[in-house]
């Protein structure tokens, strides 16, 4: 799929646990906090209300531009809003990234790696790519071990948003 031919209707994908479902408007206030909050160090956090409205109006966007985007993680339980998964590229990153971030009570459940497994299963089905990528910051030991989990290997060859950053790619099952 590519430009041209995007998507305009976003997946909600759920897994025993999740629901994977398009963003709202409603979802900005938690996530605004997020990115303000030192857990967004590895996204060049942290962000002001100016910095971080554009990366959500990007994770957004995305799905009318391209077809790929930003999907909130919502517990089927009790509905409440548990972090992102996205598969995101635009003109900001070489390949199309698979992306991940939770909230702070979320960690420690397993929650980002059912997500993004749902999101790769996806990917996979709804894409024609042989393979997606992460870019993780080499301080983020958490995201390079979530990464690994979900069966990516370190692409030191790949091209990259910045000199700094770890690849890992995603192959095709």
């Amino acid at each position: 799929m590519n430009a041209t031919t995007a998507m305009t209707v976003i997946p909600t994908l759920e897994t025993s646990r999740l629901r994977l479902r398009a963003p709202r408007f409603a979802d900005w206030p938690a996530y605004l906090a997020f990115l303000a909050s030192s857990r967004a160090q590895f996204m060049g956090g942290p962000h002001t209300d100016e910095t971080a409205w554009p990366f959500f109006c990007n994770d957004v966007a995305q799905w009318q531009l391209f077809g790929h985007g930003a999907l909130m993680l919502e517990d089927k339980d009790n509905a409440a809003v548990l972090g992102q998964v996205a598969l995101c590229k635009g003109p900001l990153f070489p390949e199309l990234e698979l992306g991940w971030f939770l909230y702070e009570a979320a960690e420690g459940h397993g929650y980002a790696l059912e997500a993004a497994a749902a999101m790769l299963q996806w990917g996979f089905a709804a894409r024609e790519e042989q393979s997606f990528v992460s870019y993780i910051d080499p301080e983020n030991r958490r995201s390079i071990r979530l990464a690994e989990r979900l069966g990516a290997s370190l692409d030191e060859t790949a091209q990259r948003p910045h000199p700094a950053t770890l690849v890992y790619r995603h192959p095709r099952p």
